[in-house]
């Protein structure tokens, strides 16, 4: 029996329950002002967040929104994308994205998009080498001070 399962994340309570596994990849947010970003982007940004779950435990976790832009059209832009570091190289993080991948195409998009800081040379090579995703652009950020 599969003990594997895609759930979306709707409640505060589903939400915090992510925590623990957003944390490894988001470590500068505490659980409050994660909980806040999460429920502001849900409600104001059309943010979806789902998990994977293993024997009824998060191994991984995709935050997503859809998107249309003059360069890539309709698409859904990854936000966040993270496995448990205890389960990684077991297919959960290739499940997530082939996931939203259907969500996608359901729902017209026409591509799929994310970002992936420069230090992070192990997830590139997931994204190019097992999930067929080019290099297209750089991402470039400016802080702006209040």
């Amino acid at each position: 029996m599969d003990t594997m399962s895609i759930e979306e994340l709707h409640t505060k309570e589903e939400i915090i329950e992510a925590f623990p596994v957003m944390r490894q990849l988001r470590t500068h947010l505490d659980e409050n002002t994660y909980l806040e970003l999460v429920m502001e982007a849900k409600e104001k940004d059309s943010y979806n967040m789902f998990a994977l779950f293993e024997a009824d435990k998060i191994v991984a976790v995709i935050g997503f929104k859809p998107m249309i832009t003059l360069y890539y059209g309709r698409f859904v832009w990854v936000c966040d994308l993270v496995t448990d570091s205890t389960v990684r190289s077991q297919g959960y993080g290739q499940k997530l994205l082939a996931y939203v991948h259907g969500w996608a195409q359901e729902n017209n998009y026409e591509s799929v998009v994310l970002s992936s800081g420069l230090q992070r040379t192990d997830a590139h090579r997931f994204y190019e080498d097992r999930m067929a995703y080019e290099r297209v652009s750089y991402v470039f950020k400016r802080s702006l001070e209040n």
